[in-house]
């Protein structure tokens, strides 16, 4: 019995000293190599996070990554898609994070990180670090007027309601404007274009904020005159016959960028695996609605009860380039559809945020001063989409951060280069 004792004692102090050697050699690696081979084949640093999407058009990345199980495929099952009822809830809820009952990340106008970021539309003007990981897509949005404008005929040229706007100024009962966040890209777009036709958004009319899926009963209640949203609203609009869609965003500017996937900082500092993953996710997701061969199905995917509770008629034809505008025109393969992957739309350009910056310092949303450059380099996290696009094996990567200059249709250039020069072509502007 002793002798028994004894050998089974050898052998577990043989057994622990051997153990004891490993972990001091695992030990040593790890010293040596704090984020090394081991910490790479590790997992996601969690399975979960909340994500707030608006039913729009442009949630499809999203929305389509919880319904397809992309999620899920690399690594985050736990992942929740959640309604939100207008973008300053969105804020609000980003506020908040997780921790709070709120959500960590979300589907998103473009400008909203940044106003977040610097504290100019949170409460208290509290800064709340965001960061941009991938833009959701480019084009895709509209803006309609009201069917009492149907005789001007107005498209491009928003000078053609020059006349009406001031005679309803005049009558002590402006023309009312919607747009879905101050500062954001529908405001932006509608901004851009009153200006373009010598109306001045700020003087001429009223610009009012109406989340979007508000903005068709609205309409129809006669609260605005016109509005700018994504879709299905102004497909909606045209289909109950309220009005008729103007010109879509595209035509303003061809593949511009629009809604964006970001994150609060701290959430992506902290899970930078996790956050990777929601990338490489998004990104598959992006692909696949971006197949045309797909369209039907993502039309009737978005369109269920959970998502927008909207007919899918209302929601296809649109994404696939056939627009109807409601005053007669129709447009079939129109080049301005919505785009999720082609034509890099996907990818953060930096020159792109540069641009939303800019001109929200036109409008007086950031200072004349704003370091453009230092701000876009602190929230756009481009390298974190590339880094997910090559873990995916994606090979057309854009070299550079900036798509150059680009051209708007009355003209007007924007070099990434030379914001300055872009600001002192216009006439209508917040900036002395």
């Amino acid at each position: 019995m002793s002798d028994t004792v004894s050998i089974s004692r050898r052998r577990f102090l043989q057994s622990t000293t051997a153990v004891a050697g490993t972990a001091a050699l695992f030990s040593a690696i790890g010293a040596s190599f704090p984020a090394g081979a081991f910490a790479q084949s590790a997992g996601p640093e969690t399975t979960k996070a909340i994500l707030g999407f608006i039913a729009l058009t442009d949630a499809a990345p999203l929305i389509v990554a919880k319904e397809k199980g992309y999620f899920e495929k690399h690594g985050m099952p736990d992942v929740e898609v959640v309604k939100q009822s207008s973008w300053g809830t969105t804020r609000d809820n980003l506020v908040l994070g997780s921790d709070g009952s709120g959500i960590d990340g979300a589907h998103i106008l473009t400008p909203m990180p940044y106003l977040m970021t610097a504290g100019k539309v949170t409460q208290n003007n509290q800064p709340l670090p965001m960061a941009i990981l991938a833009r959701l897509n480019l084009d895709g949005q509209a803006i309609s007027l009201g069917k009492a404008y149907a005789d001007l005929k107005v498209g491009l040229d928003s000078g053609a309601l020059k006349d009406a706007f001031a005679a309803k100024k005049a009558a002590g009962s402006p023309a009312k404007i919607a747009m879905t966040f101050p500062g954001g890209t529908h405001d932006l777009w509608i901004r851009y274009w009153l200006a373009a036709g010598g109306i001045d958004p700020d003087s001429d009319v009223e610009t009012i904020v109406v989340p979007p899926p508000q903005m068709v009963a609205n309409m129809k209640v006669g609260t605005m005159d016109a509005f700018c949203v994504g879709e299905p609203w102004n497909a909606q609009l045209v289909e109950q016959g309220i009005g008729y869609t103007a010109l879509t965003t595209g035509e303003l500017w061809n593949k511009h960028p629009e809604k964006s996937f970001a994150m609060r900082a701290d959430w992506v500092e902290k899970n930078p695996k996790a956050t990777v993953a929601l990338l490489m996710a998004v990104q598959e997701a992006a692909q696949w609605a971006d197949d045309m061969a797909n369209k039907d199905e993502l039309a009737e995917l978005l369109g269920k009860r959970a998502w927008f509770n909207v007919k899918p008629a209302d929601i296809g034809p649109r994404m696939k380039g056939t627009i109807d505008y409601g005053n007669g025109k129709l447009v079939e393969a129109s080049p301005h559809f919505m785009k999720f992957w082609q034509a890099d739309a996907s990818y953060p350009f930096k020159s792109h945020d540069a641009w939303f910056l800019t001109e929200d310092m036109r409008w007086g949303k950031f200072e004349a001063t704003t370091d453009v450059k230092a701000m876009v380099d602190k929230v756009n996290r481009e390298d974190l989409w590339r880094e997910a696009a090559k873990a995916l094996g994606v090979s057309a990567i854009p070299a550079s951060t900036s798509r150059g200059p680009e051209t708007f249709f009355d003209g007007k250039v924007f070099d990434p280069e030379n914001p300055s020069a872009y600001l002192a072509s216009l006439a209508i502007s917040r900036i002395a």
